[in-house]
């Protein structure tokens, strides 16, 4: 994941100090129908009990990222310490693609004593993983998390055959950036672009292309764009375990969409991230549609501030259950189905990243987090405005946007179906292939691959 920090502020990575193992007096609570709850042999339980004696409260998370991931769970245990002054975390830095190597090698073996007791897992593969081994995790749906008070988009991500694996930490909200003074410059204001239709914003970005000789929209990635487009309409890719592209109305208006975007000029696509991130910051694209971690992007040219304002992205025409709002990236937190303690990972989760608002408001302005937890939204540090965005109250708005974020199902198969819509997309645009049959091409393709 392109993860960028949000926030302007960034804090120096701190030294992570090594600790004890987990210890704890539950039994694992592996997901449903898994083998890893039935190790409980003696010298487990033994040594268990001597850890309770010994008072040991102890947990080892994985995670990445210094001044973002590693950051967040720092100061979580600092704040779940006030009131549990043993508890101690073990915070074991790992880039992603080694997590999640390590996690299905694990899976592979049926060994699973290498796992730590918390993990965080990139949303886009939370589901694959969890359907394909289960065994790994703990199911968290009774763990006291109140998981209504996330965002359902973003639960999706982490929950399979209605049973919640994953605790939602930052926010992937779909936001439309676009630079104030260039839309006024073509006699629009803010106002006009936001709960827009796509063809309503079509025929206002036009005026603006045509006023600053410059697309209204920069892309990069193809398929990203048309699958936050197909998130808005809730319009599932995968349905009751059958590939659902061929004959899904949402996704042949929302190629469509995008050729029409890119054949009048209203928006350019990098295959080049540096040069996708240039276009915005040198004035070469009037706006971005994009996860809202690319606002740290946005604002690193400081010469830029006051110039930008954050409104919804556009909807899908005459789709039934279309919406202004979509999801891309993140990351949840999950337990490991090796954590000897799951009562102290429980109650460690849902006290801080579960319910606390105060985490929240300190995370924000230094790591640049936004929460995915809905209550946030309401603080005083989520409402405070951005000088940025001319006054706007960003943060506060962007938590409003996902709690609106349809859920849609991609069962393991986010990077099949990902891939085969990227083909797709790239024949109907530069090749002038027919839509329906490229969906077709698509539907085909990753059927072949679930069959493998």
């Amino acid at each position: 994941m392109k993860k960028k920090l949000i926030g302007a502020l960034l804090v120096a990575a701190m030294t992570v100090t090594t600790l004890a193992g987990c210890g704890g007096t539950k039994d694992n609570t592996p997901a449903a129908g898994s083998d890893a709850g039935e190790k409980t042999d003696s010298s487990t339980e033994a040594a268990s009990n001597e850890e309770t004696a010994d008072g040991d409260e102890t947990l080892t998370v994985w995670c990445w990222d210094p001044t973002f991931n590693v950051y967040a769970m720092q100061q979580a245990e600092a704040m779940y310490q006030k009131d549990h002054p043993n508890f101690k975390l073990d915070i074991q830095e790992k880039v992603y693609t080694d997590i999640e190597q390590s996690l299905i090698t694990a899976a592979e073996a049926g060994n699973y004593d290498t796992l730590p007791d918390i993990f965080l897992m990139q949303d886009n593969s939370f589901s694959k993983n969890a359907t394909n081994y289960p065994e790994l995790f703990t199911d968290l749906t009774d763990s006291g998390i109140d998981f209504d008070q996330f965002s359902g988009g973003k639960l999706a991500d982490s929950t399979v055959d209605g049973a919640h694996y994953g605790i939602p930490f930052d926010n992937g909200a779909t936001i439309m950036a676009i630079r104030s003074d260039m839309v006024e410059k073509a006699g629009l204001t803010v106002e006009d672009f936001k709960d827009t239709t796509w063809s309503e914003f079509m025929d206002l970005a036009k005026k603006v292309v045509d006023a600053n000789g410059v697309p209204m929209l920069t892309s990069s990635g193809g398929s990203e764009i048309v699958i936050e487009m197909l998130q808005s309409a809730g319009a599932s890719p995968m349905v009751d375990g059958k590939v659902n592209l061929v004959d899904n109305a949402a996704l042949k208006e929302a190629i469509s969409v995008y050729k029409e975007l890119i054949e009048t000029g209203i928006m350019i696509d990098y295959t080049d991230w540096d040069q996708y991130i240039a276009s915005m910051n040198d004035g070469k694209a009037a706006g971005v549609i994009q996860g809202c971690w690319i606002m740290s992007s946005i604002q690193a040219a400081e010469d830029q501030s006051g110039k930008w304002a954050i409104v919804n992205m556009p909807k899908l025409d005459d789709i039934s259950g279309a919406t202004n709002y979509a999801n891309c990236g993140g990351a949840s937190w999950a337990v490991s189905s090796n954590c000897k303690n799951t009562d102290l990972a429980f109650d460690f989760l849902n006290s801080t990243f579960g319910t606390s608002v105060e985490l929240y408001d300190e995370l924000l302005p230094n790591a640049g987090v936004i929460a995915s937890y809905l209550p946030a939204g309401e603080s005083e540090a989520y409402n405070a405005t951005s000088d940025f965005y001319g006054g706007q109250a960003v943060y506060k708005d962007i938590v409003e946007f996902a709690g609106k974020v349809p859920g849609i199902n991609y069962g393991a198969y986010y990077n099949d179906i990902r891939s085969a819509l990227t083909d797709a997309i790239t024949n109907v645009v530069q090749n002038g292939a027919d839509i329906d049959e490229e969906i077709q091409n698509a539907q085909d393709t990753v059927e072949f691959n679930i069959s493998e």
